[in-house]
């Protein structure tokens, strides 16, 4: 089982939406990290009222709940209309997170199940009407980030359609 969180806010007129899965990489491993700074956030946002490195939000395993953490003494976030001024907070469901000016409202907590790729053995001939997996590639790479899958023939640098490295993919096996 996997748990992921899902953001949406407004943005110079545009809705954003972010899903954060427990276990995705980040700029900090275990974190993604929420502010305006690019070099040290995850999800980067302009507003001026926002610091440069603001909160960051967590799986925490121990209670199985996903939390925000402040990390700006100076610019508390507001988090279900109560100041959050040191320490984190627990996020459910339809809670609201106000960093500056810029109100942050998670929308979706859930638990998805990650099933493990089925493989089929064939041993000896197939057996009539099961012709098993055909052409030149059986087996592809998901993308731990976007979980896309790509066969090995056509892997380059990394996953083709958002550039993750794929050293930490899962080995798939392709349907025919």
């Amino acid at each position: 089982m996997t748990n992921q969180l899902t953001l949406v806010w407004t943005e110079a007129g545009v809705r954003q939406t972010h899903t954060i899965k427990n276990g995705q990489p980040s700029k900090n491993p275990g974190t993604v990290r929420i502010g305006r700074d690019p070099a040290k956030c995850d999800i980067v946002l302009s507003h001026p009222s926002v610091s440069g490195l603001h909160v960051e939000i967590f799986f925490n395993q121990e209670l199985q709940e996903y939390v925000v953490r402040n990390l700006r003494e100076s610019n508390p976030p507001l988090v279900d209309g109560k100041i959050l001024a040191r320490g984190e907070a627990k996020l459910t469901s339809g809670s609201h997170i106000h960093l500056g000016q810029v109100q942050i409202d998670v929308v979706n907590v859930t638990e998805v199940a990650v099933t493990a790729p089925q493989t089929v053995l064939l041993f000896g001939p197939p057996a009539p009407g099961n012709s098993g997996p055909t052409g030149p590639s059986k087996y592809g790479l998901q993308c731990p980030k976007c979980s896309r899958i790509s066969p090995y023939a056509h892997l380059s640098a990394g996953c083709p359609w958002c550039g993750t490295s794929l050293a930490a993919a899962v080995s798939v096996m392709l349907s025919p």
